[in-house]
């Protein structure tokens, strides 16, 4: 029960990883929101949550949705002690390529979603957080590693990672850590969107010759190093990255 009363407000956390790490939060005792765009899934998941847990309806791109999260949050549980920026990912509508085939229009697409919603999911939070809270970004792997068609979007993610370290900075005073968590291939409902049916388990397989640990992510390993961001056990870090990536950037195995 590492998180016992403590109020956690977590984006995207009506599936894949992020609901993993609402179900992780909600084992350890903590209380608090999901935000996702959904209804349907925000509903299935707030149901096996429990009580303890709302589900908010909200567009992380959107202003004045994310001023709306944190304002109901506040009002309903008195107080936020942890913020996880997990929303992101393959924004709708616009295509992965290179950069000699994306365009201002997925350019923009993919950057609200992955970048901008993160800055602003900080930003809104502040008002509401308690001094010595804890806010956690989801970064990737993909900031370290050149993977194909996924430049922009790891170019967005490098980005969240440098922003741990000057976001910590900047609420020094008032003792908010910020700690980005970057995971590889995490097995989630997002293959069966991007990937034809019959093609999403040879995708996984390929997937797994590039991860040293010899398999697929789950959501749950994310979330055992979000609980862990999130508690008081990690006070005396700030700023810092945890790969949750089966040693996907800092091994490269000798295959003869």
């Amino acid at each position: 029960m590492r998180l016992k009363n403590k109020v956690a407000v977590i984006t995207g956390g009506n599936s894949g990883i992020g609901f993993g790490i609402a179900k992780e939060f909600f084992l350890e005792g903590a209380q608090g929101a999901i935000v996702g765009r959904a209804q349907e899934t925000l509903d299935s998941s707030v149901a096996q949550l429990g009580d303890r847990f709302i589900a908010i309806k909200a567009d992380v791109t959107n202003l004045e949705d994310l001023d709306r999260v944190f304002k109901e949050t506040y009002e309903k549980f008195g107080k936020i002690d942890i913020v996880v920026a997990n929303a992101g990912g393959a924004a709708t509508g616009a295509k992965l390529g290179s950069v000699a085939e994306i365009g201002e229009a997925d350019y923009d697409k993919t950057m609200d979603l992955n970048l901008k919603s993160v800055y602003f999911t900080v930003h809104k939070a502040l008002p509401y957080l308690k001094d010595g809270s804890s806010i956690v970004l989801i970064g990737s792997n993909a900031a370290h590693i050149g993977l194909p068609a996924l430049s922009l979007y790891g170019g967005a993610k490098a980005a969240v990672i440098a922003w741990a370290k000057g976001f910590s900075l900047d609420l020094l005073e008032r003792k908010i850590r910020v700690n980005v968590v970057s995971p590889a291939a995490i097995d989630t409902p997002v293959f069966e969107k991007f990937i034809e049916p019959g093609q999403v388990e040879a995708v996984k397989k390929q997937l797994v010759q590039g991860i040293p640990v010899g398999r697929i992510g789950q959501p749950r390993d994310v979330a055992k190093a979000v609980v862990f961001l999130g508690s008081d056990e990690s006070s005396f870090l700030l700023g810092t990255e945890i790969l949750v990536d089966g040693g996907s950037v800092n091994l490269q195995p000798f295959k003869a």
